[in-house]
Formats: structure tokens, C-alpha cells, sequence
């Protein structure tokens, strides 16, 4: 009987995303020259991790690509081999390409091997050169003992070591207690495994690779394996010369190769060491020869979530207060008189109470620190930086700030939009920094805060800032602006975010399609958010956007059309007003629109499009609720405003069917049902009546024409 592993693969893949995450921060911060044992022991870790995982499911190709980029770095934290910033860019750019071979056996595809290819060539000919390392002894640093040699053995039986009665282990024994053994270090390759119902226990699927460091020869490894020699695959590498530097990269053409567990060989037991999160830090951007961007890719919204056991244990504490309530109150439902009114009223309190930290809780289990969306930004950064020849820091701030997973999966590319734009408009060229007495170095920095029931991001620089002449000028070229009109803070946060808008003189790959910043406020606006900016001429730039903690709860704003409830966004309204009849025009006699102050704003009657009937369909006096989204704003007429309150979102289209208009409904406490207006949905709809008008009387003054 076989057991099915790919009930495992899930954990496999995020456990391994983890892991390049880990190796990519831990490249991030190598500089030419490093020293850093720590960092590159993490790294490697990491991908030991990965190849060992990958060779266990059966991911072979991602195996076999790890090991190459993991001789490397064994020869990094040996000492063998010197950081450079080539090395580091060519362990990147492998990154890059794990990251998407994993995503393509998730998805059930097969990977494209070309990338994967060029880089193993890559991989082969860096390690077949003697390495160039800078000796940097310190004052007390011994002399190099020329009898110190650094070995890697691999040892592969065949399947019936076993038995022929030779142990390994005992021969990895003898080995690590030969006389000037240093250091010592075995290694078992799982890839000849079979699945658990394939297993013979009389048969040897293992193969071993070993480290030793010491005073000894080969002729003394050779010397162990005599016995096995000819039922064995044997190959002997000396680490230490520029030959055997030439053949290590052959290791393992012929097999397999999967996780490594380290294993003492003195010991039965096999401890496997997790790899350990890099702590957040500063990145700086170097200006290097470097391969292009990463090209970013939408995240996808995973349907699991890893939930701390802290929120486990609270969660089942509240059910447990809640089971205690509901005890109490059926039992006081059977035993109920007028007497015991109070304790009905402290028991209903209680459960209240009680729902309300339930409800918490729950909301709790979704939240995710910031740090997920802002862990791609230090490699994006670094790669722009280095595109455009700028030298970034990059500082991010408040990444244990929570927020909704939702919220998070969908905040990724609005934000990425942002620091692009933030790296090639903001941030200036080391010259023009110099010039402006500014440090050379430019610094871009992401924080989060929550700020009421919010959360707060800011994309800050401190570049150029805006250039309000700039503007003016693009926006008067498009016909946006009137040649006297005086640009407001408000009224280039409405420009630059204008779709089509670009103050760019050349289209790159980074910007000056005019496309990007519309999207970027569709998007948060589609959250249910805000982004604004905020500029200094000079010293930088502030984009601000501002997000609900959660898309699951809203707080809203009740209102009554005729007999039916209806629900706006708090997020969403401008002002509540009384409507003037004197303020009232028409378009074509088919569309009012209303005079507010400086504006001419579209009326919506709901009622007409939802076919609802009301009191009185008169404008004079009636109510308008004023909302706004993407800089457009319309008026709703409402019979009455009721109350404020939060309300749970309830998905109508999987319920019903989508309705144009409607973002969802809600039940409310007397158990009616209310609907949830879509703003964004509803100004469409307004912008499509007041166009169809504009239409009617061109076409009503061309008709006219025609006939005189």
C-alpha cells in the first residue's frame, strides 16, 4: 500500500516560498567582501531545505537546480569562495527562477526549464573557477597549515549493502575517528527513496554526501571504503585545490539528489534545522552590473491561512464563555418568571457581551502582519535602483501592523505601482542629489500604523517632490485645466491620479503610458480606502492610503428609500444635504443635475433604478446624500437618514446574482434585509445617464440645424 504524498504538497510549497523569502533577504544583505557566516549559513539552510523537500515529492528538476546553487554557497561559508556582487546577482536571479518552477508545480504545470538551464550553465562555469578570495588575516590569525585539506565525498552503495552485512554508518565512524579528522559532517541524499509502500528493509536507497576537514589523504578515505569499493559509486573531491574546485560541480550528475538532513555520525539521530527568519533591517541599493528587474507577478489569494496558536486558544476560550451563556439562559427559560427579569437582562447582557468578543476574535484569526505585502519591496527596490543607476535605502517601518488577509493579497500591486513611481519620478540620480546638497543615497520608506478603525500606509521619499509647473502644463495640454485656474492640493491629487495622466517625457518599462495611478486608486477605493499625496518641492513626497482593518465588517450609513433600507459606506459620503429647487438644472430634460458650490453634481434616484416606490418624488426639500469615489461624485435622493452602525457584508452574487449597484447585503437587527450600495458601481451608472443625455441634445441641436 503506497501513501499518497500529495496531501503534503501544499505544506511543501509554502514552507518552500518561506524559504526564498529567507534566501532572498539573506542575499539582500551580503555586500562584495562580506564575511557574514551567519547569513550565508541561513541561506543555505534554506535551500537545503528546499532541494531536500523537492527530491522527497518528487520535484526533481527543482532539486537537481538547488544543488548547484548549494555547492556554491557551502563554498561561500567555508571560505572557499569570496562574495561578490556577481555571485549574489546570480544566486538572485536563481531565486527568481525556483520561485517560479514551485509556483508552476503548484499550479499542476510543468515549469519552463530554459531559464533553469542557463543558470545551471552559469552555475558550472563559476564553480569551475578557482576561486579568488581576498585574504584579510588578523593580527593574531595563525599560518595556514598547508596539510589542512577540505574534502567532499560522495557515497553511494548499492541497493544490497545491507546485506553483505557492510554497515554505513559504521564505516562513517571509522572515518570520523580517523586521526586529524577536524571537522566532520555527513549528509543523506533521499532521492532514490521510494514511496512507503515500495520499501524493502533489506535494501539501501541512501546515498551520502561527506565534508571533512583535516589532516588527511585520500588514500586514508579510500581506505574505509576498500571493502565496499566495488559495489559502491565513490567519488572524492579535494575542496581545497582549484581541481578539485574544476570536478565538484559533477557531483551527482547521475543521481538524484533530495533533502539533506545533517546528521552527527557518531549519533542515531537526524536533527533537521529549520530555517531562521532574517530580521527586518535598512537595505541599500549598490549600483552593480545586475540582471533585469524582477518582473512582479499578481499574488494570488491562497484559501489557507496559518493562524498563531494564541488566537486558536482565545478563540475556543470565547466559545466556552458562550456555551456557559447559552447554558444559563435556556435554563432560565424553563424556569422563567417575572421575578427573575433582572437576571434574564444580565444574562441577554452577557451574551451579548460575549458575541462581541467572539466576533473579535474571529477577526483576529484573519489579521496578518504588514510584513508579508512589504517583503517584496527590498529585492524590487534593489533591482530598479539598479536599472535606473540610483543608490536607495530602503527603510520599512510598523511591519508587525495587522490587517485583513483579504485586504493584504489585494494591497500588493497598488503598492508596488507606488515605489516604482516613487524610484523613477521621486528619487534623483547620485549627481543631481550631490548638486541639490542632498546625501547621494536617497531614502524611500514604507510605514504602517493603525490610526482609528484604519490602517495607515505611507509611501514617503525624499526626492524631488511633485513639480506642480509640470502639471499644470501636461494638464492644460489635455484640455484638464482653464488657462487662469490655480492648482489646488486637492486638485493635483485629482490629476495625477486621472487616468492617461503622465507628466513623463519618455515611455520606459517603469512609467509614461499614463496608466498605473487610475488603477492604483480603483483599486484601494474598491477596498473600500482612500490615497492621497501630499508633496514638498524639494524634499519629497507622502502617498497616503488609508484601508478598513477588514472587507468583512463595514460601517455604514442607514438610510430609508420608500419602505426599503439601504446601506453607504461611511467611507464613501461627502455631506448629507437638503435640496434647493433653485440649484436644480436639466440636461437635455432628461438628467438633473445639482449646483453645490463650485460643482455641478449628477442626481441618481435609486428608486427609479430599483424600482422602489417612495413617499414623494418631488426634489424640492427632499434629502441628497453626496458620495464620492475615484474624484467623481453624484447625489442620492433618500427619504430619510436613519442610523450609523457596523454592518456584517453578506456576498449577494452568491446568494443571487450580481446586481449593478450592489457591493452586498446585510441583515439588521429586526431581520430585514439591506442592501449595500456599490458607490463606484453607482457613479458609473449616473455617468452613463448623464452621457446618454449629453448624446440626445447633440443630436437633438444637429436635427435642428439640419432643418433650418
Amino acid at each position: 500500500m503506497s501513501i499518497d504524498l500529495s496531501q503534503f504538497h501544499e505544506v511543501f510549497f509554502e514552507e518552500s516560498f518561506e524559504g526564498l523569502d529567507t534566501m532572498e533577504n539573506g542575499l539582500l544583505a551580503l555586500s562584495p567582501g562580506s564575511e557574514d557566516d551567519e547569513s550565508i549559513n541561513e541561506i543555505f539552510r534554506a535551500a537545503h531545505s528546499i532541494k531536500g523537500g523537492a527530491g522527497t515529492f518528487g520535484f526533481s528538476v527543482v532539486s537537481d537546480f538547488t544543488h548547484d546553487l548549494e555547492t556554491l554557497l557551502d563554498e561561500m561559508r567555508e571560505g572557499i569562495r569570496a562574495v561578490s556582487q556577481d555571485l549574489v546577482d546570480l544566486m538572485l536571479r536563481a531565486v527568481d527562477c525556483l520561485r517560479e518552477m514551485l509556483e508552476s508545480f503548484r499550479a499542476k504545470n510543468e515549469p519552463d526549464l530554459d531559464v533553469s538551464k542557463r543558470l545551471t550553465a552559469e552555475f558550472e562555469k563559476v564553480l569551475g573557477q578557482e576561486p579568488s578570495v581576498e585574504a584579510v588575516p588578523s593580527v593574531d590569525a595563525p599560518p595556514l597549515d598547508d596539510s589542512i585539506h577540505r574534502w567532499h565525498v560522495y557515497f553511494k552503495p548499492d541497493n544490497d549493502v545491507l546485506r553483505t552485512g557492510n554497515e554505513p554508518y559504521r564505516m562513517f565512524r571509522e572515518l570520523q575517528g580517523s586521526d586529524g579528522v577536524k571537522d566532520f559532517k555527513v549528509e543523506a541524499v533521499l532521492g532514490s527513496v521510494p514511496v512507503f509502500g515500495e520499501w524493502h528493509p533489506e535494501e539501501c536507497y541512501l546515498a551520502w554526501d561527506i565534508y571533512i576537514k583535516g589532516n588527511v589523504s585520500k588514500e586514508e578515505i579510500e581506505c574505509v571504503f576498500e571493502w565496499v569499493i566495488d559495489d559502491a559509486e565513490l567519488k572524492i573531491n579535494d575542496l581545497s585545490t582549484a581541481q578539485g574546485q574544476s570536478q565538484s560541480p559533477n557531483l551527482g550528475d547521475d543521481f538524484t539528489p533530495a533533502e539533506p538532513p545533517v546528521v552527527d555520525a557518531s549519533a542515531d539521530v537526524v536533527v533537521l534545522t529549520p530555517p531562521v527568519e532574517e530580521p527586518s533591517k535598512p537595505i541599500d541599493v549598490v549600483n552593480a552590473a545586475s540582471p533585469e528587474p524582477k518582473k512582479e507577478k499578481a499574488s494570488k489569494e491562497s484559501a489557507s491561512i496559518r493562524v498563531g496558536i494564541d488566537k486558536v486558544d482565545e478563540l475556543i476560550n470565547m466559545v466556552g464563555e458562550l456555551v456557559i451563556t447559552q447554558s444559563m439562559l435556556g435554563q432560565l427559560g424553563k424556569e422563567f418568571t417575572m421575578d427573575r427579569l433582572d437576571d434574564l437582562v444580565t444574562g441577554l447582557s452577557q451574551l451579548e457581551h460575549n458575541t462581541r468578543e467572539l466576533q473579535e476574535s474571529v477577526m483576529k484569526i484573519r489579521m496578518l502582519p504588514i510584513s508579508f505585502a512589504f517583503s517584496r519591496f527590498p529585492r524590487l527596490v534593489r533591482d530598479i535602483g539598479q536599472q535606473l543607476d540610483k543608490k536607495v535605502q530602503l527603510l520599512l517601518l510598523g511591519e508587525q501592523t495587522e490587517l485583513d488577509k483579504t485586504v493584504m493579497e489585494k494591497i500588493g500591486d497598488p503598492l508596488t505601482h507606488l515605489v516604482r513611481n516613487s524610484l523613477d519620478h521621486g528619487l534623483e540620480p547620485p549627481a543631481e542629489r550631490l548638486a541639490a546638497g542632498k546625501p547621494e543615497v536617497g531614502q524611500l520608506t514604507l510605514n504602517a500604523f493603525h490610526q482609528g478603525g484604519n490602517i495607515v500606509i505611507e509611501v514617503k521619499d525624499d526626492g524631488r517632490g511633485l513639480n506642480t509647473d509640470k502639471i499644470y502644463e501636461k494638464a492644460k495640454e489635455k484640455g484638464l485645466v482653464g488657462p487662469d485656474e490655480v492648482l489646488t492640493a486637492e486638485r493635483i491629487n485629482d490629476l495625477i491620479f486621472m487616468a492617461g495622466f503622465s507628466t513623463a517625457d519618455a515611455v520606459s518599462d517603469l512609467s509614461g503610458r499614463g496608466v498605473g495611478m487610475d488603477v492604483v486608486r480603483r483599486n484601494i477605493q474598491s477596498l473600500n480606502g482612500s490615497v492621497e499625496v501630499e508633496s514638498f518641492a524639494g524634499k519629497g513626497s507622502v502617498f497616503t492610503i488609508r484601508l478598513p482593518l477588514t472587507l468583512a465588517i463595514l460601517d455604514g450609513q442607514l438610510v430609508r428609500i420608500g419602505e426599503e433600507t439601504y446601506i453607504f459606506p461611511l467611507v464613501s459620503i461627502v455631506e448629507s444635504i437638503q435640496v434647493n429647487e433653485n440649484n436644480i438644472n436639466y440636461v437635455a430634460g432628461q438628467c438633473e443635475v445639482y449646483r453645490l458650490r463650485a460643482e455641478n453634481i449628477p442626481i441618481l434616484k435609486l428608486y427609479e433604478l430599483f424600482d422602489t416606490e417612495v413617499e414623494s418624488k418631488v426634489l424640492h426639500n427632499s434629502l441628497m446624500v453626496v458620495v464620492e469615489s475615484g474624484g467623481a461624485k453624484v447625489g442620492i435622493i433618500v427619504d430619510e437618514l436613519l442610523d450609523q452602525q457596523q454592518v456584517v457584508i453578506k456576498s449577494l452574487e452568491t446568494n443571487y446574482e450580481k446586481v449593478e449597484g450592489v457591493s452586498g447585503a446585510t441583515i439588521l437587527g429586526n431581520g430585514t434585509v439591506a442592501l449595500i450600495a456599490d458607490v463606484n458601481g453607482i457613479i458609473q451608472m449616473a455617468s452613463r445617464k448623464y452621457e446618454r443625455a449629453i448624446e440626445h441634445l447633440h443630436a437633438t441641436d444637429q436635427a435642428g440645424s439640419k432643418a433650418a
